[in-house]
């Protein structure tokens, strides 16, 4: 067991219960960063991501926070689309340290992107949650629904990151959803593109499991610590700041 991974896991575990941002977005960027291959850094978080979101889905699906017709139609865009991207990556270069370049710039820009989501989500919610569009009943919007899990599906496909914001900033903006109601369907949407994705990671050799174990034996009672201590933070300046290392990281990735 490495000491310095279940730190890193109990720090990024801490810092998701305290601000619900998510985990992907800052522990791929620290894998890579501290020298693991970036391939090898997705497919692990992959697969780390899958177990996590299987114990908060099932608390969600416990509470009815889950709204399964929301998750349907955004995972019949973005299972599949997933899949394309982790398998045409897969065969694009021939070689691990090629794709893992592929990867690590995509990456860069995606934590970009996730960077400003995170701050707008952060900072102006509440302007976004009586759109027109939103007020539609999601029968109406399930061919753009179905599109849009497509986009996201396959960049969070490509570098494992976005399953968790990116879709929640896309539900704010586009879905009439109660706040835990939000919160659940994006937790058991993701777990269900995770756990595919991860499953092809896992057979193309991307996985790490000792690296898993060891993360988990961190992340765990992280995240019980920091949801613990969550109602005692100011959560906007903190999510701000968490966003702002979010961009510096997907910066430093790319140059």
């Amino acid at each position: 067991m490495s000491i310095g991974i279940v730190l890193m896991g109990l720090f990024v575990g801490f810092l998701v219960g305290l601000t619900g941002v998510g985990g992907a977005a800052l522990l791929t960027p620290f894998l890579i960063l501290i020298g693991i291959n970036p391939l090898i850094a997705v497919g692990t978080d992959f697969l780390y991501n899958s177990i996590t979101k299987l114990f908060g889905s099932v608390q969600h699906f416990r509470q009815k926070t889950i709204n399964f017709k929301l998750v349907k139609y955004l995972a019949l865009g973005s299972v599949p689309s997933a899949i394309i991207a982790v398998t045409t990556l897969h065969f694009v270069g021939g070689d691990k340290l090629l794709q893992g370049e592929i990867v690590k710039h995509a990456l860069g820009y995606v934590l970009m992107m996730v960077a400003i989501a995170t701050v707008v989500k952060t900072l102006f919610s509440s302007r976004f949650s009586q759109s027109s569009y939103s007020l539609k009943s999601i029968e109406d919007k399930a061919k753009a629904t179905i599109f849009l899990g497509a986009v996201l599906g396959f960049i969070v496909g490509l570098t494992s990151v976005g399953s968790g914001s990116l879709f929640a900033l896309a539900m704010l903006l586009f879905y009439q959803l109660r706040a835990s109601e939000l919160v659940g369907t994006d937790i058991a949407h993701a777990f269900i593109l995770v756990t595919v994705s991860s499953f092809f990671h896992v057979g193309f050799g991307n996985v790490d499991f000792l690296l898993v174990m060891n993360l988990l034996c961190g992340s765990i009672p992280g995240v019980i610590i920091g949801s613990s201590l969550s109602a005692k933070v100011p959560m906007k300046p903190l999510q701000t700041v968490i966003g702002i290392i979010i961009f510096i990281s997907g910066l430093k990735l790319i140059y």
